[in-house]
């Protein structure tokens, strides 16, 4: 019986060796380690053998089949290898090739002027706040100087929802809520810019559209004056634009403001020399300002010969396109994607 178990471990070595792939190898190892193996054949035919027989049949068994498994695992290795070279191979990887260029997206030019504005108000100690672009006719009109008939609506016609509610026209909506906020609380210094969609009937061309982005500032105090208002006019130009950068007040009427001033930079393009962007001035209009009415904090709660607060709006697609040297207000709004990379370096 022990000659069958060498025999048997001969056959197994010439067998493995022909083996080409794992199936061939699993049939090998099936054959003579398998649950219905030749060598167990061989097993089961020693219950008549002596105990010393057994005993050396048994070493002989284990013998051989502990280098039947090693050779198995041998052969498995190196078919394992051969597949990971061939698979190397086809799926080799050419390092000479560029790799995939990822596309980095973009900050819209207006997000990144509203950024700026609302990071140079914050150094101030401003309070940023989005407000509702929904509104009721009283803080939207009524409680800025503008009554029912006022001529000043006929500027700011908009779009009403019912009689009472409107899409605002300026966010200056919130000056008026913040004003009122102050009254009913008896608070005598407040700084807010608000910022966001405002709608109107506005001129169809370059620079004009019916729905647009403003930011509004106001600050109150008990000494707030209007050198005031041109040292933070000139800061914010300044930062937006550049350190050189003038500005120039003219007097104006807002409904909203007393006295009021319309504001001009000095035109980014020719500085101040005169070109036809600035149609010669040197200069181009920016936002308008002044000192909030007498009649304003009265109808919001504040006493006028106790407080007094500064004011100002613009446009923020305004700024954009003096900024940026943009020629047409709807670039901004056509999300032409050959237009907004152009501000991939902008923003950060």
């Amino acid at each position: 019986m022990l000659n069958k178990i060498e025999q048997l471990l001969v056959e197994f070595n010439k067998e493995i060796k022909s083996t080409k792939t794992k199936a061939e190898l699993e049939q090998v190892k099936k054959k003579y380690l398998g649950k219905d193996s030749l060598m167990n054949d061989i097993l089961r035919n020693i219950k008549s053998s002596s105990v010393e027989e057994k005993k050396l049949v048994g070493q002989k068994s284990n013998e051989v089949k502990n280098s039947m498994l090693k050779l198995v695992n041998e052969y498995n290795e190196k078919f394992e290898l051969d597949t990971l070279k061939k698979q190397l191979e086809v799926e080799k990887i050419d390092e000479t090739i560029p790799g995939i260029k990822w596309k980095k997206g973009t900050i819209h030019p207006l997000n990144i002027v509203i950024n700026e504005v609302c990071e140079i108000f914050k150094e101030l100690g401003y309070q940023l706040i989005d407000g509702t672009e929904f509104e009721t006719d009283e803080f939207c009109f009524q409680k800025l100087n503008i009554p029912v008939g006022h001529p000043a609506r006929d500027m700011q016609d908009t779009f009403y929802i019912d009689n009472e509610t409107v899409l605002r026209t300026h966010a200056t909506n919130i000056t008026a809520r913040m004003l009122t906020y102050c009254g009913e609380n008896n608070l005598s210094d407040m700084a807010v810019l608000s910022y966001g969609n405002v709608y109107r009937r506005d001129d169809d061309d370059a620079t004009h559209s019916h729905q647009f982005m403003q930011m509004d500032v106001f600050a109150i105090g008990k000494s707030i004056s209007f050198a005031n208002l041109k040292w933070i006019l000139e800061h914010m130009c300044k930062r937006l634009f550049s350190k050189n950068t003038k500005i120039r007040m003219r007097p104006s009427f807002f409904p909203f403001t007393e006295p009021s001033a319309e504001v001009d930079v000095e035109c980014i393009i020719c500085k101040g020399k005169g070109c036809k962007i600035c149609k010669f001035t040197g200069f181009i209009e920016i936002l308008g300002s002044g000192m909030i009415s007498p009649n304003v904090l009265t109808q919001n709660g504040l006493n006028p010969e106790e407080i007094t607060g500064l004011a100002f709006g613009v446009g923020i697609e305004r700024i954009a396109m003096l900024k940026y040297n943009l020629k047409n207000i709807r670039d901004l709004y056509e999300n032409d994607i050959r237009f907004l990379e152009q501000f991939t370096y902008f923003g950060d």
